[in-house]
This record gives C-alpha cells, sequence and structure tokens, in this order.
C-alpha cells in the first residue's frame, strides 16, 4: 500500500535510538520495566471554528470520524514446489510477486496490510528447504514487501525450524528490507516493546503468537525469539500498548488443528480467555490450512482462520479445501466517544492455481479470463469457503463478501454511513 497513509512504529531499541522515550511498565508480577517507544504524533483536531466579520455567527464543524480498512491473509507456506515456482521469474534468484498479481491492487489497496509468513527466512540464500523444516529465500520476504504488505505476524509452528540463528536471521532480513513483524524478537527488550502502526491517524497495535514450535524448544535464556500462546502474557502485551497509545489491538494467532474447518477447543479456551477483555479488540487465526468460520463474542469480531494464502498443499496430499483462503478485511470506525470500533467484516474466497505456476485467484463465480475448467474450480472453491465463513454471521451481523471493493475507496460499511 500507500507509505504516505501508514506510518510505523516499531517500538524497539534500534527505533529509540533515532528518537523517542522510555516509558515504564508494570508487570503482572508486580516488577518494573523499562521499554522504548518510539511516539508519532497522531492527534486530530476534534473540532475546527469559523467566525466572520460581518456577524456574529459561530460555526463549527466536526471532523468526519476516523476510518480504516485492515486487510489480513492466510499462510505462505514456501514448499519447494512454491520455491521452484519463484525461481522461473528471475535469473538468478527468485521473484514471488507474480504469485500475487491478482491479488496485488486488493493488498495495496488497504490501510493496513498484515501477511502470515510460515517460514524462517535465509540470510543469505543457502541451506534452502521446503517442507518439514522450512527455509525460504529472502525474496519470499521482499515479495510481500512489494505486493503492498505492511508487515507480517511471524510466530508459527515453523518459526524454530532453523534454531535459534534461524529465528535471529528472519528478524535480520525483515529489518533490513523494511517489512514490519510481530510474534518474534531478538530480545526481551524487543519482545517487550509493542508493535505499532499510525494508520490514518489511528494507533493499531500487532501482536502474534503460536501453539507449538513442531517440538523444538527455545534456550531457557532466549524465551522471547519466538512468542508462544499464553492468554495473560497476550493480555498484559496488549494492555502495554494501549498504555503506549494504542487505540485498537489485534492478536494473530496460530491455532487450531490442521485441515479442521471448526474451531477445537483450544482455540475456543484461548478466545474466552483473549477478546472478551479490555485489551484486545480483533482476533485473527491461521493454521488450520483451511478456512475457518467469522464470529463474534460480544461486539468484537474473530477471524478464526483464514486459510492457505499461498503454499502446494492440495487434495494430493491433504484435502481439496488447503488450496482455498481469504482476503479478510477489516473496517475501522470512530465512534461519537472517540474509541475506535470494528464495525463490518469483508472477505474475498482465494485459490492457489498450482496448475499454472502457483497464481493466488480471486475465486470470483462466473469467470471468464480463465480457462473453463479453472473458471469452475473457482466457483467450487468459491462456495465451499462460503459454506464455511459465512456458517455463523452473515450481512446482518456486518460480515459480506468482498468482491466490487476498489483499492483506496473509503472504508466506512453503507450501513455504517446511513
Amino acid at each position: 500500500m500507500s507509505r504516505r497513509r501508514v506510518q510505523l512504529t516499531l517500538a524497539c531499541v534500534i527505533a529509540f535510538a533515532v528518537g523517542g522515550s522510555v516509558q515504564v511498565f508494570s508487570r503482572n508480577d508486580g516488577t518494573d520495566v523499562e521499554v522504548a517507544i518510539e511516539t508519532t504524533t497522531t492527534t486530530t483536531p476534534m473540532s475546527t471554528t469559523t467566525t466572520t466579520t460581518t456577524t456574529t455567527t459561530t460555526t463549527t464543524t466536526l471532523p468526519p470520524p476516523r476510518t480504516a480498512r485492515l486487510l489480513f491473509t492466510g499462510d505462505l507456506l514456501p514448499h519447494g514446489a512454491v520455491q521452484r515456482a519463484g525461481d522461473v521469474h528471475a535469473e538468478p534468484g527468485w521473484d514471488f510477486t507474480p504469485l500475487f498479481a491478482e491479488v496485488k491492487p486488493l493488498i495495496e489497496g488497504a490501510d493496513l496490510a498484515i501477511c502470515h509468513l510460515e517460514t524462517p527466512i535465509s540470510i543469505d540464500d543457502t541451506n534452502l528447504t521446503g517442507y518439514p523444516t522450512f527455509n525460504a529465500p529472502r525474496a519470499f520476504a521482499e515479495a510481500a514487501r512489494d505486493v503492498g504488505y505492511d508487515g507480517c505476524s511471524l510466530a508459527s509452528n515453523h518459526s524454530f525450524d532453523r534454531g535459534a540463528q534461524g529465528a535471529i536471521n528472519t528478524i535480520t532480513v525483515m529489518q533490513e528490507i523494511g517489512l514490519a513483524y510481530a510474534g518474534q524478537a531478538a530480545s526481551e527488550q524487543e519482545d517487550l516493546a509493542p508493535v505499532l502502526y499510525t494508520v490514518n491517524d489511528i494507533v493499531i497495535a500487532h501482536i502474534s503468537a503460536t501453539y507449538s514450535l513442531n517440538g523444538f524448544q527455545m534456550p531457557a535464556d532466549r524465551q522471547f525469539l519466538v512468542d508462544l500462546i499464553d492468554p495473560e502474557a497476550i493480555v498484559e502485551e496488549a494492555r502495554i500498548a494501549k498504555e503506549a497509545g494504542a487505540e485498537f489491538v489485534v492478536v494473530s494467532l496460530h491455532w487450531g488443528a490442521e485441515y479442521r474447518h471448526e474451531p477445537i477447543q483450544s482455540q475456543i479456551d484461548w478466545l474466552d480467555a483473549i477478546l472478551p477483555t479490555d485489551e484486545v479488540d480483533l482476533v485473527i487465526g491461521h493454521h488450520a490450512h483451511v478456512v475457518q468460520p467469522v464470529d463474534k463474542v460480544g461486539d468484537e469480531w474473530v477471524v478464526f482462520g483464514i486459510g492457505n494464502f499461498l503454499s502446494n498443499q492440495s487434495a494430493n496430499c491433504c484435502v481439496a479445501a488447503s488450496q482455498d483462503g481469504m482476503i479478510a478485511t477489516i473496517e475501522l470506525l470512530e465512534n461519537d466517544a472517540g474509541e475506535i470500533e470494528a464495525i463490518g467484516v469483508h472477505y474475498i474466497p482465494t485459490w492457489v492455481d498450482r496448475a499454472d505456476g502457483y497464481v493466488i485467484r480471486i475465486s470470483e463465480p462466473g469467470r471468464t479470463d480463465v480457462p473453463e475448467a479453472t473458471a469452475t474450480t473457482l466457483e467450487t472453491s468459491y462456495n465451499r469457503t462460503l459454506e464455511v465463513v459465512s456458517s455463523r454471521l452473515g450481512a446482518a451481523d456486518g460480515l459480506t463478501i468482498g468482491f466490487g471493493l476498489e483499492p483506496g475507496a473509503s472504508s466506512v460499511l453503507p450501513a455504517a454511513a446511513e
């Protein structure tokens, strides 16, 4: 997306070195910790006053409420075949951006776009591997940046596939290419510091955590390398983010059972411990490799699972629905009290076209710009996704299919503008 509309505040020691402040926060255990916070002025005047010289009338005009469209996509899994697809487009090296050609305008058109990077990234393009222990070339992360993502969630069951050094290498690459991240950290100080984005004068925090590391163990003195799901710790991190100025907190959770559309009990338990709190405003899920329902807890939204966005999974290894994913867009609106609320969710079904170079296709029925067999498959994918994602909520609740969303158009849902 346009970097003119999003400012990133990555609150860490590096950020503090170029300007910021240190705030002291109290942990739940009673101890205090100093956290470096880079501050960005995001205040918008709440009213303006105009006075004429010919009358004594004073007119007060309220500015329009702040709005933003947040975009999230599912697992980016660089299986060997996906890496080879990127290799086709560059000589030497890799270029994965053509795989995102159909969806790039939507990613760029969002006010804030977050990917889920489910792989370590090689710092020097060596020791590259696919499943079961991933390690992807730098170009895989660079493509995410180049197609319009502003940041990524990193915490997944594959985050530690290359051990502690692999985790550090991933962080280093993300910093070097200028792509923000949450869920991994190179130090305890960085782990404690909130990841904040300023979007249309709205300060948004992003938190990421995973249920597992596939049996790998982090060193006892480096537990900060990957965030594991701990509801108490997540809520505390969200509290720190709000004390640092966040108005809306998003938590990305790597959870659930693979290839299962319905949430499992651990998802329900973690959700009940996280989303109803005052500190957390939205939960986005991934890992199941198939889409899961969208629902609400009170007035707050949970997207249980957004499926695979780019992978080599299919009915050959897994289930046909593992080629399905969705682009989830969350519409934010400032209420009369000046608070930021999520007022609705759009979603656009997607499908990985493995037969045509792993292009991520928009699963819209009736397409005539692709071969007839592909169009039929896309309609099947659309119906499969619709049945699951809208199984609990519908348009009356604010959950709608997002076809027709114009990149960069107003973020406010029509119903909210009436």
